[in-house]
């Protein structure tokens, strides 16, 4: 099939097996939304109708990696499991080490404790929250250096995950090399809404972080779409596959963190890959501590198979180009739609603009917050708030202030259809209607880090 003739791809696969799903009562969501204090990530799975909190862990298996969890030799120490994994990644993105983690914060937990001293900067292309979080328990201070464009939710820049060269030249000339142990850089970034890097500047960027002996450390987890995109926007990658872009990009980077859990299409997993064989030493020993053996880190071998094969299943083009397009089609019904959203469309969640949705709401009233749960009162869908909650508090308890004041609705892999996506624009339109109406939140319980986690709120009356 020609798949080129159609403005929004078909599914490439055929559905073996449902999950029943139910709509709640406006009383069973009023219920619910309250006893989660207005915290999406505190509602029961069984009180959701679609769940769009994330695409993290989410996804559906295919038969192939079923199949490969029946196959699972759980030994202690080297398990034949492991050893696809470590192939896996050695033929996909070229790294000569993997160490498996029960997930991607285990890897980013790992690479902060190996190679951070107290009184570094690590600068990236945005934060990511999980992320920072270690660079700064390991004693860093994060420093963005994402191009302006990815600030602006309207600029349709095509690659606004780049990074800004002269903002990372100006750290690097005001704290010096010796105090940057490497420059994290994320594929896609998450928080810009979903948005890619182009291949120019990962070359660029590699070449001036070699130029003061800087390592680069992707953050890979959602590398699949970057590469997807880097094939349909950045002239001369229109004929590369998705294996080939992914082994130039990682040959721009000295290692990298991977939540398999996106991009590896399973539940569970996830691991750190390096080139330099004393980093691996120094990882292999603290994996020991936090995870398990480096033959397993945290994982069973049947979900090392499951990742493995969900690995190799990710770079195929029919399945990456098909979850572009759901999340294209999503967010072109919501802009017909007249909602205000982040532009261009992004790889994995299509993200409202919660600045604009209510402008009548100070961001330190939470208006993303609030919107999410707006969007779960009308409809049962459960969104997540990425604004100022998940931004946190600096080191003297202040709020950072992103520009971006933003809700995702985040699109699990294989899991929903067309027609799920249309209730959504419903449900979103709804509340768009009654945006007059609500009013902000403020804090009934708020944890030290992380906060969006399991943070409790109360509607300001």
């Amino acid at each position: 099939m020609d798949s080129y003739k159609y403005k929004y791809r078909p599914e490439p696969y055929r559905i073996k097996m449902v999950e029943p799903m139910r709509i709640p009562t406006r009383e069973q969501r009023e219920e619910a939304i309250k006893r989660a204090g207005y915290n999406t990530f505190l509602l029961n799975s069984e009180d959701v109708y679609i769940d769009l909190l994330t695409d993290s862990g989410t996804n559906a298996m295919s038969d192939n990696q079923w199949a490969g969890l029946m196959l699972g030799d759980e030994a202690y120490a080297g398990s034949k499991n492991f050893k696809h994994l470590e192939e896996a990644v050695r033929d996909l993105y070229g790294f000569k080490y993997v160490v498996p983690t029960h997930q991607g914060r285990g890897a980013e937990n790992i690479l902060s404790k190996i190679m951070i001293k107290p009184g570094d900067y690590v600068p990236g292309n945005m934060y990511f929250t999980t992320t920072r979080a270690h660079q700064e328990l390991a004693g860093a201070t994060f420093r963005d250096v994402i191009i302006d464009e990815a600030h602006d939710p309207e600029n349709e820049h095509p690659f606004k995950g780049n990074v800004d060269l002269a903002k990372l030249q100006a750290l690097i000339d005001e704290v010096g090399p010796e105090r940057i142990p490497y420059i994290s850089l994320a594929v896609t970034v998450n928080m810009a809404g979903g948005q890619p890097v182009s291949m120019a500047n990962l070359k660029a960027v590699y070449e001036l972080a070699q130029k003061y002996g800087i390592k680069v450390m992707f953050d890979a987890t959602r590398c699949v779409e970057n590469a997807c995109f880097i094939k349909h926007r950045e002239p001369g990658y229109e004929n590369k596959t998705i294996r080939e872009i992914l082994r130039e990009m990682f040959s721009y980077a000295d290692g990298c963190t991977m939540s398999g859990k996106k991009d590896g299409i399973v539940n569970i997993g996830g691991f750190l890959a390096l080139n330099d064989q004393e980093l691996y030493q120094k990882a292999t020993a603290l994996v020991v501590v936090y995870e398990g053996m480096p033959s397993y880190g945290g994982m069973s071998g049947r979900d090392m198979e499951a990742l493995a094969r969900g690995l190799y299943e990710a770079a195929d083009y029919d399945f990456v180009a098909h979850r572009l397009d759901q999340v294209r089609y999503l967010g072109e019904k919501l802009l017909e739609a007249g909602i205000p959203i982040v532009k261009p469309i992004g790889g994995h969640a299509v993200f409202l603009d919660a600045r604009r949705f209510y402008p009548h709401i100070p961001q330190d009233e939470f208006p993303a917050q609030m919107l999410a749960a707006q969007i779960y009162l009308e409809s049962g869908v459960r969104t997540m708030e990425r604004g100022i909650i998940s931004a946190g508090r600096d080191a003297q308890g202040n709020h950072y202030y992103p520009k971006l004041e933003l809700v995702r609705l985040t699109i699990p892999r294989r899991v929903y259809t067309y027609a799920h996506f249309d209730y959504v624009v419903d449900a979103v339109q709804a509340a768009w209607n009654n945006r007059q109406n609500v009013k902000g939140l403020r804090f009934v319980y708020e944890p030290p880090v992380l906060r969006f986690f399991t943070a409790r709120f109360e509607p300001i009356q």
